[in-house]
């Protein structure tokens, strides 16, 4: 029996309304704020699928990758038919390349605007 049922992965971040659009764009969903006016919570809805929210952190510092001493905590695997493709797309959003120079690989990793590593895997 489960204790717990999870609600919601939440990324930190110093601009959440422009990441939240980021990921909307990239997982085809929309940007929900939260209605307390203060601009500091935004939620990606996707029918059927995990709700993402983004949060501001004032002194945000992003995770680096890879690196040992200033570990990444945790990063999202999203499922692509065509890496080629997903590439140029997340690029175009305003993602940047971390790991990417092996083409045989079934996955590449990037960085989202605001530094948050995420993998694009062939699916």
């Amino acid at each position: 029996m489960a204790i717990a049922e999870l609600g919601v992965v939440v990324l930190d971040c110093p601009d959440p309304r422009a990441l939240a659009g980021f990921y909307a764009e990239l997982l085809g969903g929309t940007v929900v704020a939260e209605d307390d006016g203060t601009d500091r919570w935004f939620e990606v809805v996707v029918p059927g699928a995990q709700t993402l929210a983004f949060q501001e952190a004032p002194g945000y510092v992003p995770p680096k990758w890879p690196s040992p001493d200033a570990s990444q905590q945790l990063h999202l695997d999203l499922n692509v038919p065509d890496l080629d493709a997903g590439e140029r797309e997340v690029l175009a959003l305003g993602a940047r390349p971390l790991d990417t120079a092996d083409r045989e690989r079934s996955f590449r990793v990037y960085a989202d605007p605001a530094g948050h590593p995420f993998c694009l895997c062939r699916v």
